[in-house]
């Protein structure tokens, strides 16, 4: 055979291995392995070397063996050698299907029926050397379907029969193990499609191949069978119950949601209404400590009134008791200045009378004595005057002072007339009572008047008109003890 200069791969995508179709090459030879391709060198029938993407010149350098196998004069090779292109890429849409049906007995009515069952799988090289050694040989590759007129062996013969069994064995037990209804089969495709996966891919790694999707795309149901027409029969009332069952189910949640709203709803109501009251309990609880501060505020003001009124009172009181003693005194002294002018005026034209006596103007003895006779006869004319006049100025000031006082007031020791009352408005003094008018009630009230205390209430103990003065100058008293000094009565 010719001598290649330049080795590479020149078949299809379909196929998985291909063989160049020369077989023999000198050292100057080239090999070009494409992406998604390697390429396997055989010498003398055994597996030398796998080079991977790129281009190689066939000599010692890049595959070793050549070393002792290349004539050195002519430096041509002196043996037999193969090249295969191995194709990694994953190949599409691979056809498969069961050659018989699948016996399945429905697990419920133990109703027996037929099924078929295909689809497709993808399908790619994991280990190009096991796949060459295994299945290829000695022809030209490898392709799934032979299309080549005998140039590649076909995968789809080889596996068919492995795929028959494997699905024919597991189609009907996963069916069983996942519950499914015969019926209602296409719904559950692609887990019936992952169980029959992990049942055939071992035998594929066995020859270097992987499946990276394996699909069971139609399961073939008997449709003219009677056995398979009751049991979609039963599957109707089935369905209908089913159907019931969850009409049932869906107005039992939705009574059961209206009884959750209602209740909610209750709960909401039942709580707006417990804020609403809690606001006006609150609201009445704040009215009623803003009256009860308020009432409170009013008997502190009033108390502090009265406390005012008391110590105003107090202080006028004293003021009225110091100013009516400052004036008594001044009335006394002045009672008596006007006395003593009165008598130094008397004297004074007394001696004025006298005085006329002596020489005067041609005057004699016995004018003298004429005029001493006449002072002595208006001396004596006077003094009786006089003292009538003394005792009118009495009379009149006393009846001035009655009069002052008016029919029920009173002369107090300090010089004041109260009009009304039973205590002096200058000094406080209480009006002189007749011993019999006036008693000390036990509460502390004194110099009551009348049969029961005007304080407390209580009634006029008997035996209480024996009154006594005490030595401090308290008259009157009514009694064991003095309510002045406080001693008690001997």
């Amino acid at each position: 055979m010719a001598l290649s200069e330049l080795i590479k791969f020149e078949g299809d995508n379909s196929s998985f291995i291909w063989k160049f179709p020369h077989e023999d090459f000198n050292c100057m030879t080239e090999l070009i392995v494409h992406e998604s391709q390697e390429a396997i060198f055989l010498a003398n029938g055994v597996t030398s070397d796998v080079l991977g993407p790129g281009r190689y010149k066939l000599d010692s350098t890049n595959i070793p063996i050549l070393t002792n196998l290349l004539n050195i004069v002519t430096g041509t090779s002196v043996f037999h050698c193969e090249v295969y292109f191995v194709n990694k890429t994953v190949q599409m849409a691979v056809k498969w299907g069961t050659d018989t049906k699948v016996r399945f007995v429905e697990p419920t009515y133990g109703v027996p029926v037929e099924l078929g069952a295909s689809g497709e799988m993808n399908l790619s090289v994991s280990d190009g050397k096991k796949l060459l050694t295994k299945l290829v040989g000695t022809t030209k590759g490898i392709a799934w379907d032979d299309d080549k007129g005998g140039f590649s062996k076909s995968l789809q013969q080889a596996f068919r029969p492995m795929i028959a069994t494997a699905v024919k064995s597991n189609l009907a037990a996963a069916i069983k193990q996942r519950n499914i209804d015969i019926v209602e089969v296409d719904e559950h495709l692609e887990e019936l499609s992952e169980d029959l996966k992990d049942k055939i891919l071992p035998g594929f790694w066995e020859f270097g191949l992987t499946i990276p999707q394996f699909y069971l795309s139609n399961v073939v149901l008997p449709e003219t069978d009677p056995n398979f027409k009751k049991l979609r029969e039963l599957h109707t009332i089935n369905l209908a119950k089913r159907f019931a069952a969850a009409d049932a189910e869906r107005k039992k949640a939705e009574v059961a949601a209206d009884a959750s709203v209602q209740m909610a709803s209750a709960e909401a109501n039942a709580k707006v209404i417990a804020a609403q009251r809690e606001a006006v309990l609150e609201e009445q609880t704040t009215k009623t400590e803003i009256a009860k501060k308020d009432a409170e505020r009013q008997i502190i003001q009033a108390q502090v009134k009265a406390q005012e009124k008391q110590i105003l009172g107090q202080a006028d009181a004293a003021v009225m008791e110091f100013t009516g003693q400052a004036e008594a005194e001044v009335m006394k002294m002045k009672g008596y200045t006007q006395k003593d002018a009165f008598r130094v005026e008397v004297q004074k034209a007394y001696a004025e009378g006298l005085g006329n006596m002596g020489p005067s103007g041609g005057g004699s003895v016995v004018g003298d004595m004429v005029g001493l006779g006449v002072g002595l006869s208006a001396a004596r004319a006077i003094v009786p005057q006089f003292s009538g006049m003394m005792d009118g100025i009495g009379l009149q000031e006393k009846e001035e002072e009655d009069n002052a006082a008016g029919p029920g007031g009173w002369k107090c020791s300090c010089g004041n007339t109260v009009r009304i009352g039973l205590f002096c408005n200058m000094c406080g003094a209480r009006k002189p009572t007749p011993l019999q008018e006036s008693w000390d009630c036990p509460c502390g009230n004194k110099g009551i008047i009348g049969l029961f205390c005007n304080m407390c209430g209580a009634k006029k103990p008997e035996g209480t008109n024996e009154s006594w003065d005490c030595s401090c100058g308290n008259k009157g008293i009514v009694g064991n003890f003095c309510n002045m000094c406080g001693k008690k009565r001997e």
